[in-house]
């Protein structure tokens, strides 16, 4: 029983800092050209 006393609020505090990281990400725009990348890589930028 004194486990949960300890895990409880080891794993909200892991949970809210995950959801803190994700909000970062998403106002931080890094999900905003899923498409781009995949594009990228099939252009030859390569001159004979």
């Amino acid at each position: 029983m004194n486990n949960l006393l300890i895990l409880i609020p080891i794993a909200l505090g892991l949970g809210a800092l995950g959801l803190a990281a994700f909000i970062w990400s998403l106002k931080s725009n890094q999900y905003e050209d899923m498409d781009g990348a995949a594009q990228r890589i099939l252009d030859d930028d390569d001159a004979p």
